[in-house]
């Protein structure tokens, strides 16, 4: 009967221990949320882009609006000769669109307004990577489990040790060389 209880009193122990772990882990979790949730609007605070560049960028979608209103006049015009009795292959409609896209993309994302958007967008996305992989980092300490700092901590301790014996066998060799002689 004792050894019951003493399993159920370590089964305990140990069930205590991993929800101490789960709580500590949302706590993390809530907090990297909240400093995202800052950061996330600092960058919107600061991302308002100036003067030239909102200009840049309007110039650019009106320029992506006027391949969007070709196009369309295009596709009425092939249409109309369709419906006049001209034989139109219907990849000609694929065509104008998929030719209308590509040129209307390359006139948005040619801009600087694009090129600063797309650098805040990969920026935030780098730093929310840094805060999940800090986060994750600390859960996995926080079970127990070896981190990726002590991975490499031990790898760069079995490197020292590999270069630490290679140099005493190099030592040896000249040692057991020397008792030859």
């Amino acid at each position: 009967m004792s050894d019951t209880n003493q399993v159920q009193d370590e089964w305990s122990e140990m069930v205590e221990q991993m929800n101490d772990a789960v709580a500590d882990s949302m706590e993390q979790n809530m907090k990297a949320q909240a400093a995202f949730a800052e950061s996330w609007a600092d960058a919107v605070e600061d991302s308002i882009p100036d003067e030239e560049t909102m200009s840049d960028g309007l110039q650019g979608y009106n320029r992506a609006y006027e391949v969007w209103m070709d196009a369309a006049e295009q596709l009425l015009e092939r249409t109309t000769d369709a419906a006049q009795g001209e034989d139109v292959d219907p990849a000609e409609f694929r065509d104008i669109w998929l030719q209308s896209a590509n040129e209307a993309f390359k006139e948005v994302m040619s801009t600087s307004a694009f090129a600063a958007a797309n650098g805040q967008l990969v920026e935030r996305m780098m730093e929310m990577r840094r805060e999940a992989d800090d986060v994750s980092q600390e859960t996995i300490a926080q079970l127990g489990l070896p981190t990726r700092d002590d991975v490499d901590e031990v790898g760069e301790r079995m490197v020292e040790l590999e270069r630490r014996q290679h140099a005493v066998e190099e030592k040896l060799d000249r040692v057991l060389e020397h008792l030859e002689e």
